[in-house]
């Protein structure tokens, strides 16, 4: 008999610049953004992966986690006996105060919700969610009677991950609340994907939980690749050092940038997902964390590539002389690598 297991986790946190309109100052007296979560998940078990985020929830990095750990059974003839999950979600608190400081809320937990397994003839499919609200009281007008709510709305992932008689795995994001943004890890704790869009109004004014999964309904997933490590250490740095960008929204449909057009400036897509464009052909699409725009202004002053929002985005504008040379070369590399056709 043998036995294979993985597991696929989603991290969920509130980036910078998440809230936007008349919530945001209100939201930024009372409560904190969060710091990106690390890349990587320490542990080459479920349990040691646990854990890591036990002290990643000790360290108040996220808002909630949902980790799908499942196994199967295999016997010498290669056939699939038995089948069953594993692992523990976790939800996080809200400290409510300046800065973060001040009075901390546990959040809410629902009850995990796991499908039955679906046994086929060569593997096996886990379905899972989990989410909850914030334990601090979120009055808000809603779409419907009695048009007001004392509670915020749910947050939830739902993830699906197939196991096959030969051991191997298909992970998927395949639904989530359009808040806060939710991370992806892979069976080996990599970071692997990410929800591509956020919409705190959307979330605020529209989620009910008879449109969550606890309600028989879900929301689909618009999930992105993982940008480069450069580019997550330089969109730290645009952030958080040296002079504020200019954080801009930009309408589904709406060119960010076209091919020839002389340029000084780098965007760092913060929200949404765009389609790159070279000689009329699309090379690729990006999603939040993205650097666009950097060869450019390494290069020959000229736009590589037509950038094109697939979605409504926010993308924050930052100089070329205020940034790192070398670190916008080596994340010219690796978009010339990625972009040849």
């Amino acid at each position: 008999m043998t036995r294979h297991d993985a597991r696929i986790t989603t991290v969920s946190w509130i980036p910078s610049e998440a809230v936007t309109g008349g919530s945001k100052a209100i939201f930024a007296t009372v409560a904190h953004y969060d710091d990106p979560p690390p890349d990587r998940i320490d542990g080459a078990t479920t349990a040691d992966q646990l854990a890591t985020l036990e002290q990643w929830r000790a360290e108040d990095r996220f808002r909630f986690v949902n980790q799908l750990a499942a196994w199967v059974d295999v016997d010498d003839a290669g056939t699939i006996v038995d089948a069953g999950y594993d692992g523990t979600s976790m939800i996080g608190a809200t400290t409510l105060g300046p800065g973060g400081r001040g009075v901390t809320f546990q959040a809410v937990p629902l009850p995990v919700l796991q499908a039955e397994p679906e046994i086929g003839p060569g593997s096996v499919r886990f379905v899972q969610s989990f989410g909850g609200r914030t334990g601090v009281p979120g009055p808000r007008r809603v779409n419907r009677p009695p048009f007001v709510q004392f509670w915020a709305p749910l947050v939830w992932t739902t993830l699906s991950l197939t196991i096959g008689a030969d051991g191997t795995v298909q992970s998927e994001l395949t639904g989530c609340s359009p808040f806060p943004r939710h991370w992806v890890y892979d069976p080996s704790g990599a970071l692997v994907a990410k929800s591509g869009t956020t919409d705190f109004k959307e979330w605020y004014r529209n989620v009910l939980k008879d449109s969550t999964p606890w309600g028989d309904a879900d929301s689909e997933a618009v999930v992105t690749a993982v940008e480069s490590a450069a580019e997550r250490d330089l969109s730290r740095r645009i952030m958080r050092e040296g002079r504020s960008p200019k954080v801009r929204k930009i309408k589904s449909g709406t060119g960010l940038m076209r091919q020839g057009d002389e340029a000084t400036q780098v965007v760092l897509l913060l929200d949404g997902v765009v389609s790159i464009d070279v000689d009329g052909e699309v090379v690729a699409e990006l999603g939040p964390g993205a650097i666009l725009g950097e060869r450019a202004v390494i290069e020959h002053g000229r736009r590589t590539s037509t950038v094109t929002a697939t979605t409504d985005c926010r993308v924050a504008i930052a100089d070329a002389a205020d940034l790192d040379e070398e670190a916008l070369r080596a994340i010219g590399a690796e978009h010339r690598r990625e972009h040849q056709r």
